[in-house]
């Protein structure tokens, strides 16, 4: 009886301190998702984990970069086309395609290689809060992250955020650093095509190239210009 009463207490203790840590946890992380709706991010995760990983093997050379371009100072041509490219669903989902979800699940029982049925909600929950990989436990905190970019910010704020964190080259990471490396331009000034080389290198910006695009990225890129006209322009995507 005596071993019981002593263990008992320990074991609430634990419960306890296990409950006021999740508590914790989450109510950072939903003040962290309030104050990325009105603040730029100074950098992602997945930005510190590419420099992290770059030191750790000894490359020197690397570097990030990254510069933040509101909404305001982006040409109407570069949203649209990473939303045809991506994500046409996007004005009208909740943070989740399942009908790609199960298309892209249905051709993995075919025998095909899994592809991912990821939203650009998804992405930047992903690219902002989270590590790369595809365990169990990151696909779930990628869920929950989603819900919440879902619920606290609007539509647009999604998209920035997203234009702005989206690696597009070695080390390159969103429209600010794109346009003026490649083009040697501004976000304000990209024209449609350049925008759609842009979108035509995710979601793989290492294996394919906006400053030499392969005749699979050109083809990619009229694709999604084509696709980018089809949906209406600017005007399919939320105000």
């Amino acid at each position: 009886m005596p071993k019981s009463t002593t263990h008992r207490p320990l074991s609430r203790r634990i419960a306890r301190g296990l409950l006021f840590a999740l508590a914790t946890w989450l109510a950072l992380s939903v003040l962290a998702v309030l104050i990325l709706r009105f603040v730029p991010p100074i950098a992602s995760a997945v930005m510190l984990e590419d420099w992290i990983g770059a030191r750790l093997d000894g490359d020197r050379t690397f570097a990030l970069h990254y510069r933040w371009t509101p909404w305001d100072r982006v040409a109407k041509t570069l949203p649209i086309a990473l939303v045809a490219a991506e994500d046409q669903k996007f004005p009208f989902h909740h943070g989740f395609d399942f009908d790609a979800i199960q298309s892209a699940l249905a051709e993995a029982d075919d025998g095909e290689r899994l592809r991912g049925a990821s939203t650009i909600s998804q992405q930047v929950a992903k690219n902002l809060f989270l590590w790369s990989g595809r365990s169990f436990v990151r696909k779930g905190l990628e869920a929950y992250f989603t819900v919440l970019l879902e619920t606290l910010w609007p539509k647009r704020r999604i998209l920035e955020v997203y234009l702005n964190v989206a690696e597009l080259g070695d080390g390159i990471y969103g429209v600010g650093a794109a346009s003026e490396l490649f083009f040697h331009t501004t976000p304000a000034q990209l024209d449609a095509h350049q925008a759609a080389l842009l979108a035509a290198v995710l979601p793989n910006p290492t294996r394919f190239r906006v400053e030499r695009p392969s005749a699979y990225v050109q083809r990619r890129a009229a694709w999604i210009q084509h696709q980018a006209n089809q949906l209406g322009g600017a005007a399919y995507l939320p105000r």
